[in-house]
């Protein structure tokens, strides 16, 4: 009887080994260690990676909708069904008919679209910070990877609800995967190289939008990349501690830390430490002859932290799913194409840009600024300015003159495209070739890149330069959108607003 008296605490501490709250450093330390989700933490935090100005928390705020995204599409599995004579109904019964089946679609519809706009997000904050630099590359080669599979996991959700919303979104989707056919065509190739056709066939399974396009995004959509996702999450965290926590300035030496409930001072001056068996590794590793100076204890100050980010993801994700309902239009037919049918938001940027060139606008562009992405930390070499908003000299500046120069090129590009047209409209019988080659999309980058490098002459700077052509291409990808999203309607024709558009 005493045991089964006992039977809460003893079960409590064979969960919890510290087995209350912690009240003393040691036991905060031991709190962490004994946990594996506050593990993946180191026991000590710098203070100025806590600054809320510093990340936005926008990191946690992406990991935190990718797991509300996997709780509510875990829902939505018990219900959905995945093939085309049942998958609209399925959608239609969640809607409807199940029992908050509405709420939970909307969260994870939200939840989904707030993950995409945050990764975004988190990518540019992590380099205007110069949070890619030594020894953090091979992260951002992650990070990249991350945003890859994040839009993929988003795209691949499109279909499943199989309206016309999604089928024509889908189909759009698979001609960009197809467009290097453009090309191979122009040159009168495809017959015996075909990327094109093999890249449509290999994401929808035939050659058009149907049960095999279906099956193959709803395996990718709930297994393949959420796999993919948590196994490059994982190394992406374990980088991150490896790396010294997040990117910070170095400190001068000695410093203050947070002991016993005081900011004291530390290794003042700098103490000779000892590493015993660690002194046989040479210490160029950020933990390595650091002292704690201008840390705090990651319990709770970091968890708290946490704590209030994820629970803001939340927040946000519920007001939007009570107010705004997921869309779901009719049933999707083939025989009647939306007009204008427009891909997720995400890439509208592009659709924009395939307007002029599928094979430039959906595929080399961006390739090349995915490449251009991957080789920044490699290129910008000079140490300085790490963890801090725009952190070395001229990066401000740049910036806004940057971001003033990507608006006046791309504004007075589509003003121009819209008012005169372009080279098909003044010669009807252009080979086509010319038309991949010279086109707004094309004509865009090699400005951006005749820019940086001017940039880069007048400063020296190689991070400067990229300041300039990642704020260009930036500053280009959001107007893009915001014209495909609000100004394009039927018949991909100009309109100021979408009341405007022609009525049949």
């Amino acid at each position: 009887m005493h045991n089964l008296h006992d039977l809460p605490r003893t079960l409590k501490e064979s969960c919890f080994r510290l087995g209350k709250t912690p009240e003393s450093e040691r036991e905060e330390s031991q709190a962490t260690f004994h946990n594996l989700f506050l593990h993946i933490h180191s026991v000590r935090v710098h203070v100025r990676t806590l600054r809320p100005t510093l990340t936005f928390g926008l990191g946690l705020m992406a990991t935190a909708s990718f797991i509300i995204t996997i709780i509510t599409g875990v829902l939505l599995m018990v219900y959905y069904k995945p093939s085309t004579d049942l998958a609209y109904q399925s959608i239609k019964d969640i809607h409807f008919t199940v029992s908050t089946g509405r709420f939970i679609r909307n969260i994870h519809r939200w939840s989904a679209q707030l993950m995409v706009l945050v990764v975004l997000l988190h990518m540019a904050r992590v380099f205007f910070t110069a949070s890619y630099k030594k020894p953090r590359e091979f992260n951002w080669l992650v990070g990249l990877g991350l945003l890859v599979i994040t839009l993929a996991l988003s795209f691949t959700g499109y279909l499943l609800p199989w309206d016309q919303l999604a089928y024509w979104a889908i189909t759009i989707g698979s001609n960009i995967a197809n467009s290097p056919r453009e090309f191979t065509d122009a040159i009168g190739i495809t017959k015996f190289f075909d990327p094109g056709g093999l890249q449509k066939r290999l994401l929808l399974g035939a050659n058009y939008v149907g049960q095999d396009a279906l099956i193959r995004f709803y395996v990718l959509h709930i297994f393949v990349l959420p796999l993919a996702l948590v196994a490059l999450l994982g190394v992406h965290f374990w980088r991150i501690r490896k790396d010294g926590g997040l990117a910070k300035p170095e400190d001068p030496p000695g410093g203050l830390a947070e002991w016993g409930g005081e900011r004291r001072p530390v290794f003042q001056p700098l103490a000779t430490k000892t590493y015993g068996l660690m002194a046989l590794v040479k210490g160029k590793r950020p933990p390595v002859n650091r002292g704690p100076e201008n840390t705090v204890m990651s319990w709770p100050h970091l968890f708290w932290a946490e704590l209030s980010v994820f629970m803001v993801t939340v927040a946000t994700t519920l007001i939007l799913s009570y107010y705004y309902d997921a869309p779901l239009k009719e049933l999707a037919n083939a025989a009647v194409p939306e007009n204008p049918a427009k891909a997720p938001w995400y890439f509208l940027g592009l659709q924009e840009l395939v307007s002029y060139s599928a094979f430039m606008g959906g595929m080399l562009i961006p390739m090349i600024v995915l490449v251009g992405l991957a080789l920044i930390p490699f290129l910008d070499r000079r140490p300085g300015g790490e963890g801090t908003w725009f952190g070395t000299s001229g990066e401000r500046s740049v910036f806004w003159q940057s971001l003033l120069f990507a608006c006046a090129v791309t504004v007075g590009m589509l003003a121009f495209t819209v008012n005169y047209g372009w080279l098909r409209s003044w010669f009807p019988n252009i080979h086509q070739v010319w038309i991949i080659a010279i086109n707004p999309g094309s004509l865009l980058v090699l400005i951006f890149a005749a820019w940086s490098l001017f940039i880069l002459k007048r400063n020296d700077s190689v991070r400067l330069s990229a300041v300039a052509l990642f704020t260009c291409f930036l500053v280009s990808f959001t107007l893009l959108t915001y014209f495909a999203t609000v100004h394009r309607g039927p018949n991909w024709h100009f309109y100021w607003w979408p009341s405007q558009w022609p009525v049949h």
